[in-house]
Order: C-alpha cells, then sequence, then structure tokens
C-alpha cells in the first residue's frame, strides 16, 4: 500500500513538472501581452500546435480513464468555442444531425426564447400564448436544472435541445426568480409552437397599440395592414415586450416604415463580406405619427434594431427598461459532411455607431412594470350608482315597487365577451409602462398638432 502511494506521488511530481516544461516558456509571452490585439506569429502558432499536441498525447496515455484523440479533440472544440462567446458551439455528427432535423419536419417546443447573461442561462422572453408563457415563466428567470439536469456549464444549444422533444410530453425547469426566496419548479408540456407576430388594437379614438411578440416573416405585412385598417390614428404604439427578435429584413422593414433615409443598422465583422449596411427608403414611408416604443429585459436582437434604431433617428420615445443585449451574427459553417461550427462573425450597430451587443437599448424614460392603484372619489355619485340608490329607497317606501332594471345595464352586467380589439381604461391601469405610454404619446399628439 505504502508503495503504491509513492508510485502516485512520483507520478504526480512528473506530470507537474512536464506542464511547468510546457508552459513556463510560454509565462514570459503571456506577461508581455498589451491590451492590443497583435496576431501570432508563424513561429508562437507551431508553438501553440505543438503545446496542444503534447497535452493530448499526455492526457491519452496517463488519464485515469481511456480516451482516444478523436473524442478529446472534440471535447477541446466544445470548450474553446464556449468560451469565445455564448452563442458560438462545435456541432459534432449528433449535434449537426439534431440541428437538421429541426430544420425539418415538426417537433414539440415551450415556446421560450433563452440566453447567456453573466454566465447563466437565462429566459430573455417567454412568447405570448406558448406553453411557457401559459406556465408563467418570465422574462429574467435563470434556468437552474432543466428536469434533473443543472445547465451549470451547458451551452444554448445543449439547453434547446434538451428542451426541445414530442409534443404532449412534459418537462420540469427549476428556475431562480428575483425576489423569490427560493428556487422554483414548474412543470410545462411541450406543444407545436404556433406563434401570431402582430396583434393590434385600439385606445380611445385615435391612438394605434401594435403588439410586434416576435419577428416572422409577416410582421411588415401586418404592421401595414394594422395601419392601414385605423386610417384615423394620430399616434402608435409599438410594443416590443418580451420579443426575442427573429428575421434582421423585418426589423429593417418595420423601422423603414417610419424612416425615410439613413442606415438603419449596419452589420461589421473580421471578413469584408460580412460588413453590410442596411439603409431605409423613401418610398410610402411615414414619418409624421408619433410613436412611443415598449421595451423591457426580454427585448433582444431583431427587436432592439427597431428600437434602438428609431430611438437614434428620433423617431419614437423609447419606455420601459433596458433591453437584454443580444447584438450579434451567427452563421453555420459545415465541416466536412457530418460536422459544423455555429460561429459569431459579426456585430450589429446603429444608426449613431453604438452596439447593443452585451450593452443593450436603454429606455429614455424609465418605467418598471406594474400596476397603478385607482383611487375614486368617495363624494363623486355616478349616474348608474344614483340611480341604484334611489331603487333602493323606493323599495324600502314600497315593498310592491317591482324594479325595473335600465337595458343597458343589464346588458353590460350579463356581458361576457370582451372585446379583443380595444384597450381600456381599467386595462391601462394594469399595466403602469403601458399607461405611461399612451399618456407620453398623448402629449406627442398635442405638439405634432401645434406643428401644423
Amino acid at each position: 500500500m505504502i508503495k503504491k502511494s509513492k508510485k502516485i506521488i512520483v507520478a504526480g511530481l512528473v506530470s507537474t513538472l512536464t506542464a511547468a516544461y510546457l508552459f513556463g516558456s510560454f509565462a514570459q509571452a503571456k506577461d508581455s501581452n498589451t491590451t492590443k490585439f497583435q496576431p501570432s506569429t508563424a513561429k508562437e502558432k507551431l508553438e501553440a500546435y505543438i503545446k496542444f499536441t503534447q497535452i493530448l498525447n499526455l492526457i491519452e496515455s496517463q488519464y485515469v480513464d481511456d480516451v482516444n484523440t478523436t473524442s478529446l479533440v472534440d471535447k477541446a472544440l466544445k470548450g474553446l468555442m464556449t468560451n469565445l462567446d455564448a452563442h458560438s458551439t462545435f456541432m459534432d455528427t449528433k449535434s449537426f444531425k439534431d440541428l437538421t432535423v429541426q430544420t425539418k419536419g415538426e417537433f414539440g417546443g415551450l415556446g421560450i426564447s433563452i440566453g447567456m447573461k453573466d454566465g447563466a442561462l437565462t429566459v430573455i422572453a417567454p412568447i405570448d400564448g406558448t406553453p411557457a408563457f401559459k406556465a408563467g415563466i418570465k422574462s429574467g428567470d435563470i434556468i437552474l436544472k432543466i428536469n434533473d439536469e443543472a445547465t451549470i456549464g451547458m451551452n444554448i444549444d445543449e439547453s434547446v435541445k434538451l428542451m426541445r422533444g414530442k409534443p404532449k410530453t412534459s418537462l420540469v425547469l427549476t428556475i431562480i426568480r428575483k425576489k423569490e426566496p427560493k428556487p422554483l419548479k414548474i412543470k410545462i408540456t411541450r406543444d407545436i409552437i404556433k406563434i401570431q407576430s402582430v396583434y393590434a388594437k385600439k385606445i380611445e379614438d385615435n391612438i394605434l397599440y401594435v403588439h410586434v411578440t416576435s419577428f416572422d416573416q409577416k410582421v411588415v405585412k401586418g404592421v401595414k395592414k394594422a395601419i392601414a385598417e385605423h386610417n384615423n390614428t394620430k399616434g402608435i404604439i409599438l410594443d416590443l415586450r418580451n420579443n426575442p427578435g427573429g428575421l434582421l429584413d423585418q426589423a429593417v422593414g418595420l423601422v423603414d416604415l417610419f424612416v425615410d433615409k439613413g442606415v438603419i443598422v449596419s452589420q461589421k465583422g473580421k471578413v469584408k463580406t460580412e460588413n453590410l449596411n442596411y439603409s431605409a427608403h423613401e418610398k410610402d414611408s411615414d414619418i409624421n405619427t408619433p410613436i412611443v416604443t415598449l421595451v423591457n429585459g426580454g427585448s433582444a436582437s431583431a427587436s432592439e434594431i427597431v428600437s434602438g434604431a428609431l430611438q437614434d433617428f428620433n423617431r419614437t420615445i423609447v419606455v420601459g427598461e433596458k433591453t437584454f443585449g443580444k447584438g450579434s451574427v451567427q452563421v453555420v459553417m459545415p465541416i466536412g459532411e457530418e460536422e459544423a461550427l455555429k460561429l459569431t462573425v459579426a456585430r450589429y450597430y446603429l444608426p449613431s455607431g453604438r452596439t447593443i451587443q452585451a450593452l443593450g437599448v436603454t429606455p429614455d424614460i424609465n418605467v418598471h412594470l406594474g400596476e397603478i392603484e385607482i383611487k375614486e372619489d368617495p363624494l363623486m355619485l355616478k349616474e348608474r350608482d344614483l340611480k341604484k340608490h334611489l331603487e333602493s329607497e323606493l323599495e324600502k317606501i314600497d315593498g310592491d315597487i317591482t324594479k325595473v332594471e335600465d337595458a343597458n345595464t343589464s346588458s353590460e352586467n350579463n356581458a361576457t365577451e370582451v372585446d379583443d380589439t380595444i384597450i381600456t381604461e381599467k386595462q391601462l391601469y394594469k399595466d403602469a409602462q403601458l399607461k405611461s405610454a399612451v399618456d407620453i404619446l398623448k402629449a406627442l399628439i398635442i405638439t405634432n398638432k401645434g406643428r401644423h
């Protein structure tokens, strides 16, 4: 037993000395690095490749379990991509095959968009009407476990793969939520995700409320239709809260509806072909109708491009909370026939030149989510309340008097249908951000009227 222990200690010492030899020659170079990027010389590249090969050989020959070079390289590549950024990843044969299956055919999902924030798997936003939304998942929730599997060290693609599955099957998400004393367990049943991307409603007589839930291929068409159907609109509320993004061309097209010139968004990368500008066009642009845009921490990617671009063009007042901060471009690059890299190749920049990556869009006016309490004047009696009060007093005098209800009152009390094409005053007071947006828009409409 003592002899065996000595052998282990000796082996450990040899490994330590070997590692010190391997890394020692690179310590000086590392210390001398400055913050300014300098490309590797041919000699440095060769030394790095040799170092990597030596470490692979050491692991393969001395690691306690049997491992081969192929699996080690795959693991190294996955670690390399994860350390580049949250969205880049190496897809081995199985992962690449799963991606192919996901882009064809039908699969069940939860209806949430996720991202990495401060190293934690975070919900960007649940999409309205989906299983996750109905189960109570909220923007900003940190996913701690998917079923029994911890998400620590897991990348976005791996977590998405675990959450997708056959429709009508269930999973349990363990989440950490702000202001909750302990983690919550939420059971969600997967389903086919069908999303309506544009909802249009009326507020009072002249305000158009447009809620864009995600940027699919029908967004620009849907918003145009909503504007055409509400031709007496004096102002627009554009609600991009909990919108996780989607198609870039739809984001650009939406901004183009309200801007007649200038670069809406630019894309810049290392390769020249990735350097692109997306510009506005004068045709059919509405540059006069006042707009207020609503955003929150669940607004990401394409919705950040829209809100940020309109803000830079001084075409909107942005209200709500700071957005998520996802402004990078990924492409899938096949390696052979069975593997691929998903690599971040560029970043988006708004008209002013600022980036949204990791910074997000800061609202012009910060308003937190909540309700506004209404306190009615106790001395004010409304007509209906007065009528009921008088009828009850009459009943006390003459018990034989038959109570006759007003037809309008009766129909209102018995009504069960809700008009989902309008937003009522009561609904406004339940949403502090929307109520603030409406008040600001009314001021803009008055100011706009003054110009004419």
